[in-house]
């Protein structure tokens, strides 16, 4: 198998450790292991101070599949597979739901890799762009499919633009025919009350989950797929004996935690969100060359600069001022256009300086 340079993951291992300020990043301030592990139950307590490092149950310590499951409405315990983080159920997913001559859509832009390893497999991808104002375009998805389309594949909500299909235009999508996947690792997180839609598992298709984005914790590195498609699921599981096997037994029991007082974990997930959204508002209020359709759900939006070359603007201003930004070349997306992340605690510094840079740049005079 011969799989393409993952762009967006080469270009955070070239610049993450090496700034002072990720003003790109996707996830949620990480929580301290102290501010965890106050949350814990009784029960939860007891199995962290009495936990014994040795393998764990291939498709998940049960308690955690049945607070994975309690996130949907028609999901099960055993509908749950447990994984390390969000990269391994695409790889899984992909590997067993596609074969070699098979057709593929992806709604773009998107992460890579939730196309990419279909098309390493062998598959026929057709990237779908979302339609104006960033929504999801179903005509366009209509018109793309074939006899052979096998997965139509969505990040919602999305990176890097934060935007939310609407309930009718899922439902739609679902009703197209081939198995829908639906990206959901920032759900939990739409910014106004009652926007959210259904979950990809409670309309029959396959949804991807992570404690990475919206809970704040990427160091546990703990995901999942949720299907009730048993026949499926049972293929995906026997795919991960092959890849990690088991999760790790103290990342899981950490999930637990969290997940079991989630109203805690996302009530300061919103607060964070809430605070540093008008700092951004406000930037793009000054600086009229930059501007976006506002997100309406996650932790990033995609900014769009009028004149100058966004590439060099973000190298120089990571050179310069220790600020990360992610051009949208990364997701092989055309536009002048970067991504923010907006939900980490260093945000309106991180922000401040890249304001500095543009002033001292003469960004608006078409650098």
């Amino acid at each position: 198998m011969r799989i393409a340079d993952f762009a967006l993951e080469r270009y955070f291992a070239k610049w993450e450790f090496a700034v002072e300020h990720v003003a790109c990043a996707s996830d949620v301030e990480g929580w301290s292991m102290a501010e965890l592990l106050a949350l814990a139950d009784a029960e939860t307590r007891s199995m962290w101070d009495g936990l014994r490092l040795g393998y764990a149950e291939s498709t998940g310590h049960p308690l955690l599949r049945a607070e994975i499951a309690s996130l949907y409405d028609g999901v099960a315990p055993d509908d749950v597979i447990v994984f390390a983080a969000a990269q391994e159920p695409i790889f899984a997913l992909a590997s067993v739901a596609v074969e070699p001559g098979d057709h593929v859509i992806a709604v773009v832009p998107s992460y890579q890799s939730l196309y990419e390893v279909a098309r390493s497999r062998g598959a026929e991808v057709t990237l779908v762009p979302m339609g104006e104002g960033w929504t999801l375009d179903v005509d366009a998805v209509r018109a793309a499919l074939k006899p052979n389309t096998k997965l139509i594949v969505l990040n919602a909500p999305n990176s890097p633009t934060g935007a939310l299909p609407s309930e009718a235009a899922l439902r739609e999508l679902f009703e197209l025919g081939p198995r829908v996947f639906v990206d959901e690792v920032y759900r939990g997180l739409e910014h106004e009350p009652g926007i959210g839609v259904p979950a990809g598992a409670d309309l029959g298709g396959v949804s991807l989950g992570v404690m990475s984005k919206t809970f704040g914790l990427p160091g546990i590195r703990i995901g999942w797929l949720a299907t009730r498609d048993t026949e499926l699921r049972e293929r995906i599981v026997e795919f991960k004996h092959y890849l990690t096997i088991c999760s790790a037994g103290p990342s899981e029991i950490l999930a637990t935690i969290a997940l079991r007082a989630r109203e805690t974990v996302l009530a300061r997930s919103r607060a964070i969100v809430e605070a540093n959204l008008p700092v951004v508002e406000d930037f793009l209020a000054r600086n009229e060359q930059f501007s976006w359709v506002p997100p309406r759900a996650g932790t990033i939006g995609l900014i769009e600069l009028n004149g100058g070359d966004i590439d060099t603007l973000a190298r120089e201003v990571a050179d310069t001022e220790g600020v990360m930004i992610l051009p949208a070349s990364v997701f092989d997306w055309p536009a002048n256009a970067f991504r923010i992340g907006y939900a980490r605690a260093g945000m309106p510094e991180a922000l401040e300086r890249f304001e500095r840079f543009v002033a001292r740049a003469d960004v608006n005079g078409g650098r």
